[in-house]
């Protein structure tokens, strides 16, 4: 029986050496956008693929190493817009509704949304939902498109972290797929911190807390 539970012991021992060596390394992730720091933890296999600030708006866009920004299986997207934490009437839901609506215009027959709830990220107030398209066609050929979508309301401004994926066409997205949840949990402890002045990077205000 020693002999059994010891060779159990090792096999158990060599299949989560081998899952956590095939499971991607994450790194922190700290950003200046407008009056914050936003951090988050994304995974190493992500390559940041374009970043703009036009106005108001701010968008970075990161996806699987080797894919590019017209073709892509992932990508996570972190968005800023300025001032809108002091307009009167809005809410991380609401705003988080608004996305929702421009997904379902584009997709009207296969849209689908699943929320997962209000939640606060440190002292600041957000919403995660999961909302996707069964059929898109944007890029390059026709296909489903499902994102986790995380809104924060700032101290001045509203932000957003998105994590996309692309699959096969078909009539409702799989906003239920357990691994929504996994990817929820690998973004790590997400935080808004204050931009000291004079501060460098790493930006000791918006330390790892994951």
């Amino acid at each position: 029986m020693r002999v059994i539970t010891a060779s159990a012991l090792a096999a158990s021992l060599l299949l989560a050496v081998a899952a956590q060596a095939q499971a991607p390394q994450s790194f922190r992730v700290i950003s200046p956008i407008f009056g914050q720091l936003v951090s988050f933890a994304m995974p190493s296999n992500f390559t940041v693929v374009f970043e703009n600030t036009k106005g108001g708006h701010y968008i970075r866009e990161a996806v699987l190493s080797g894919e590019t920004p017209e073709r892509w299986t992932q990508m996570i997207t972190v968005t800023g817009e300025k001032g809108m934490a002091l307009t009167p009437g809005h809410s991380p839901q609401i705003f988080a509704s608004t996305i929702a609506g421009g997904f379902k215009s584009a997709c009207p027959d296969s849209f689908a949304a699943r929320a997962v709830g209000e939640t606060t990220f440190g002292r600041f107030e957000g919403f995660v939902a999961v909302i996707g398209c069964g059929r898109i066609d944007s890029g390059p050929t026709r296909h489903s498109e499902t994102t986790l979508l995380i809104t924060l309301k700032g101290a001045t401004d509203y932000y957003t972290i998105q994590w996309a994926e692309r699959g096969p066409e078909s009539d409702e997205p799989p906003i239920h797929d357990i691994s929504w949840n996994a990817r929820l949990r690998d973004l790590g402890s997400i935080d808004l911190c204050p931009i000291v002045a004079g501060e460098d990077a790493p930006y000791p205000s918006c330390v790892d807390k994951s």
